[in-house]
């Protein structure tokens, strides 16, 4: 399956190919002919490039035309950013041409030398092009110009309305709380219950059950049935409605004939319609149907099944039904039912000991359950047991309508952009807890976000493809910050397991034991710890156009010469993430590595320095040094790194280098984190005009924020913990910070009053937080200037006497959060506090203190 995202890379490289600018064209002899021909060559494979794809599962020769296509088309990536890496040299090159140490530190590459090597990669390429081009006629194909405009072409399913109960097993609960809601009173004359989750929850049985149960057959006059899937066709959807209407036909077939017929049959009726497997994502549709339906009577309900978020959204104006998995009871209940005929498992002991084990890897889904349950029927041999047991269940037979098909269905209603970043997941262990951030970052770095004319930011881009990948529900156990933003998901078991198969042979989990893997892995996983007395393992170094490196665990001391070899071996490498290993020092040669845009290193306890080398990576985009003790200072060319968006640092740093500041001038998010030493962030600060988000935590030493702050007009989060010696004063140098969305200011003993200069953050705050500031004795008046605060969090400030008045003012104020305020909590007790009449209009007030307090005397 991993030729699916081979469309989405071409078109990607095709892209890159036309829009290659005039300096990055003037740097290889010819290159203007070959550009043309490249583009040529590859929109005629292009061309063929869904057909083929739909023939390789049938056609071993197209899958190996397609692999070999693919490993071409890498190539290809390769050269371009070997051109704009090159062009964009020069340009640092030019903007420092001044300052004499710019060129030496680079030592500028006799360009006539460059020029013959690119030509020659070139001409490599070109013939590999010619080659695949002759061998695409050794079979038949039609051409098809891929347009990811058009909906994906699967198969839809059906469903139908009927479900003995005696089959269903762990849904009595769910079942009553759709019950209640379709019973409630309403005075809409139509209202929408959405039942969303992950494909093979139930979510279809789970309606059946609702349909079928005797209370709601008696509460409404009309129930239909219908099953949507993928063809949210208007006028088709109006006939399976009117086909699950009994007695009601409709002889046109014409589409004003069959509103009319369908709005007459519904007319004045309290009607009850499930719209089962909803794919549509387009709200025009929705209206359009919506409104042909309100006609019922008062109470009418439609209950929509979906596995996407946005979709129950749009949809309806209530919470969506989030359908969760079984308990580990309940799985062991199907798959006994499935493996065994009635009572047979009593004489089979062991096999039910082995099948708790089994349901274990199902993760609560009862399509799974019953997936490996079938497989085991009538199987009473413990090795096939076992063999179940120690098998990934995406390499098990399935048929249509199991598990990793129905998942699969979800990947295939995925837009090309989503594809490539959800098969990437793959790189991540089962059960991990994955950073909302460090995805994205990751995302970017393999290129997988694409801002059209450079007009949305790369992370927001990430961001947009996050949260549709958890609204289709890919993402689970989803932890939110104080400020309403995603910090952490985890990935299913099972959708990893899909992750896994999309990614096919480009992805690899290894350890130090593996055989000789394929040259066409561009991702691994290394899943092995204490590699202090380890080489490198040779049998991996065959996969030499490796593009990332991750290891899965907390590794502990590993040894220099693994990673001299990693580095050395691997040059097209885009993320080396090697946290939560240990090591003294990275080799200089990383700095060769010109491809790399993701570098983590974080949480290794014995780095002391980097090498200077490591800032000739002008690509790099993101570089983690977070829990890094004893690392002692920055490069000292930190700011050559012109691309660098992401830096995070525990360093013994006592003042950020001016010079190196100055220069990051794409850094988007900067982080600073038990820098026990610092003394001074750098007045360099100023230059950072494209800052978003500053993290300031357990600095002790620092007295002040520079006077630069003020120039930070795009800063979005500000957050300050544990700076015991940091005084805010009057807050000149926060008044440039006009874009400020979120404030954290926390632990800090000396702060007597919140700057003034938050004033300019009037019309964009909208989470205030403040915890651990017993210096602080009052809220300023000037607080109910802030029309857009949505959240204030007042926690630990034992010695804030009372809220200012105006805070009724805020309107737009929906949460207030006190805890460790005596005063505060006695002034805003409900309805008798002092303070309440200022605070009684805001939705979500918590005394935490109150709370505590009545939960204990319980």
């Amino acid at each position: 399956m991993a030729e699916t995202i081979l469309s989405v890379v071409g078109e990607v490289v095709l892209e890159k190919i036309v829009s290659l600018s005039l300096s990055e064209i003037s740097l290889a002899w010819g290159v203007k002919k070959e550009r043309k021909k490249l583009k040529t060559t590859l929109s005629t494979i292009q061309a063929v490039l869904l057909d083929a794809e739909e023939q390789q599962a049938k056609n071993h020769a197209v899958r190996d035309w397609l692999e070999n296509l693919k490993d071409v088309v890498y190539d290809v990536d390769d050269l371009l950013d070997e051109f704009s890496t090159e062009a964009l040299r020069q340009k640092v090159e030019i903007r420092g041409s001044m300052l004499k140490e710019v060129c030496n530190f680079f030592s500028r590459s006799n360009p006539i030398a460059f020029r013959f090597k690119l030509g020659h990669k070139i001409q490599e390429i070109r013939e590999k092009l010619d080659d695949i081009t002759k061998d695409k006629r050794d079979f038949q194909s039609t051409e098809q110009r891929i347009d990811w405009r058009v909906e994906n072409r699967v198969m839809g399913r059906t469903s139908h309305s009927f479900v003995p109960d005696s089959e269903v097993i762990g849904r009595d609960h769910d079942k009553e709380q759709i019950v209640e809601l379709l019973l409630r009173s309403s005075n809409e004359s139509l209202s929408v219950i959405p039942i969303v989750g992950l494909g093979g929850l139930g979510k279809t049985t789970l309606a059946k059950l609702v349909y079928n149960d005797d209370r709601v057959v008696q509460n409404f006059e009309l129930r239909m049935w219908v099953c949507v899937s993928e063809d949210f066709d208007i006028k088709k959807l109006i006939e399976k409605i009117i086909d699950s209407i009994p007695r009601v036909q409709c002889a046109s077939k014409e589409l004003d004939p069959l509103q009319k017929c369908l709005r007459d049959s519904l007319n004045a009726k309290k009607f009850l319609l499930v719209l089962d497997d909803v794919w549509n994502e387009d709200l025009t549709k929705w209206r359009e149907l919506k409104h042909l339906l309100i006609c019922g009577a008062s109470g009418s309900k439609i209950v929509v099944t979906t596995r996407n978020m946005a979709i129950a959204s749009f949809m309806s104006k209530v919470s969506p039904y989030k359908l969760g998995g079984l308990s580990p009871n309940e799985c062991l209940s199907i798959l006994v039912k499935c493996a065994f005929e009635e009572g047979q498992e009593k004489l089979h002991p062991k096999l039910v000991e082995i099948g708790k084990e089994i349901v274990t890897k199902c993760g609560g889904i009862p399509l799974a359950v019953r997936t490996l349950g079938c497989l085991l029927y009538m199987k009473t041999d413990e090795r096939e047991w076992l063999y179940i047991k120690d098998n990934d269940i995406w390499k098990l037979e399935q048929k249509d309508n199991d598990i990793i098909p129905a998942l699969r269905l979800s990947y295939q209603h995925l837009p090309p952009y989503l594809k490539q970043c959800f098969a990437y997941c793959s790189i991540f262990p089962k059960n991990y807890e994955i950073k909302r951030e460090e995805l994205i970052y990751h995302w970017m770095a393999q290129g997988f976000l694409q801002s059209p004319n450079k007009s949305q930011q790369l992370e927001d881009i990430g961001n947009r493809n996050f949260n549709e990948l958890m609204s289709r529900s890919f993402f689970y156990d989803i932890k939110i910050n104080f400020d309403d933003e995603i910090s952490t998901c985890k990935i299913h078991d099972l959708v990893v397991d899909l992750a896994q198969q999309v990614a096919d042979r480009e992805w690899l989990n290894v350890d130090c034991n593996s055989k000789i893997v394929s040259q066409r892995v561009r991702h691994m996983l290394f899943a092995e710890k204490d590699l202090l007395e380890k080489e490198f393992p040779a049998s991996l170094l065959s996969a030499k156009k490796l593009r990332s490196f991750n290891f899965s665990y907390d590794v502990g001391s590993t040894s220099k010469s693994f990673v001299e070899t990693l580095i050395l071996r691997f040059k097209c490498l885009r993320v080396l993430d090697l946290q939560n290993s240990e090591f003294e020092e990275l080799p200089t040669f990383v700095g060769k590595l010109k491809h790399l845009r993701y570098v983590s290193l974080a949480r290794n306890g014995r780095l002391k320095a980097l090498p200077n080398s490591i800032c000739k990576l002008l690509n790099l985009q993101s570089l983690d040094l977070m829990n890094c003790d004893l690392l002692e200072d920055l490069p000292r060319d930190i700011g050559k790194l012109v691309s660098l968006r992401y830096l995070c640092l525990t360093s013994q740093l006592i003042c950020m280098p001016d010079e190196g500041l100055q220069g990051l001038t794409s850094l988007r998010t900067l982080g600073l984190s038990k820098c026990n030493r610092l003394t001074a962030l750098s007045e360099g600060i100023r230059h950072l005009t494209s800052l978003r988000s500053l993290h300031i935590e357990d600095c002790p030493s620092l007295p002040s924020l520079p006077s630069g702050m003020r120039h930070l007009t795009a800063l979005e989060k500000l957050g300050i913990w544990d700076c015991e010696e940091l005084n805010l004063i009057e807050g000149e140098d926060m008044q440039g910070l006009s874009s400020l969305r979120s404030l954290t200011i926390a632990g800090l003993p000396k702060l007597v009053a919140l700057p003034l200069g938050l004033q300019r953050s009037a019309t964009t705050l909208q989470y205030l937080g403040i915890e651990n500031c017993p210096g602080l004795t009052t809220l300023p008046d000037w607080l109910q200037a802030l029309k857009s605060l949505q959240k204030l969090y007042i926690r630990e400030c034992p010695n804030i006497l009372s809220l200012p008045e105006g805070i009724e003012c805020l309107t737009t104020l929906r949460e207030l959060v006190i805890r460790g305020c005596p005063h505060l909590s006695r002034r805003c007790k409900t309805e008798t506090g002092e303070d309440w009449a200022k605070i009684s209009h805001i939705p979500d007030i918590v005394d935490e203190d109150s709370y505590n307090q009545s939960n204990s005397e319980d």
